[in-house]
């Protein structure tokens, strides 16, 4: 089966995961190249849009940066529902952290969509003399449960193109004729940040 190298896709891309995990300084830095120390905290979600051109084809990723705080949990199906992939994100100094994303890796495996692409990420590894999750603990995780895992720093940027760029094949691959969450286009444009809050 060959593939076309002028086929352009556009995916709905999902960030779960704790409050504080650096969701959206990974987004930040791979959308814009930016990086804040007092990242305020997301309302409801906030969306973004990024185009990757592979040798496959070009994807735009829809990325959909969800809130952290339980307060905004209910809200999250709306984000992650029909995503092509879903980035789960815990913080390598918070153990807590790690358990919730697991329980979002267990909540995505519920919606039963066989060609989600999942990314287990350990962020913050600029705090490595404070770590508390070791690398072969989340990486066991991900094996067990089928997931890619990398660990990354949006501080430094480390890993970060990397993530996306791994999901971006992995999307490209898994992709049926007609996937959920992937839809094949001919005009991809990088689009702004657009908030969207919610009242809870």
């Amino acid at each position: 089966m060959s593939t076309m190298g002028s086929s352009n896709l556009q995916a709905k891309l999902v960030l779960l995961g704790d409050m504080g995990t650096g969701k959206t300084s990974i987004v930040l830095r791979f959308v814009k190249g930016q990086y804040f120390d007092c990242q305020e905290s997301t309302i409801g979600a906030a969306f973004f849009s990024q185009i990757l051109s592979l040798n496959e084809a070009t994807i735009k990723f829809d990325i959909w940066d969800t809130a952290g705080q339980e307060r905004y949990h209910s809200l999250a199906p709306m984000y992650y529902r029909g995503a092509a992939a879903a980035i789960v994100v815990y913080d390598i100094s918070s153990s807590d952290s790690f358990t919730r994303a697991q329980k979002w890796v267990q909540e995505l495996q519920r919606q039963g969509n066989p060609y989600l692409v999942m990314a287990l990420v350990g962020n913050k590894v600029d705090l490595e003399t404070k770590r508390k999750v070791e690398a072969e603990k989340g990486m066991q995780y991900a094996e067990e449960n089928g997931l890619f895992f990398i660990e990354t720093s949006a501080k430094t940027a480390e890993n970060i193109n990397e993530l996306f760029y791994e999901i971006a094949k992995r999307v490209i691959k898994a992709r049926p004729s007609q996937q959920t969450g992937v839809n094949l286009h001919n005009n991809a444009r990088i689009s702004g940040v657009r908030r969207f809050c919610c009242s809870v």
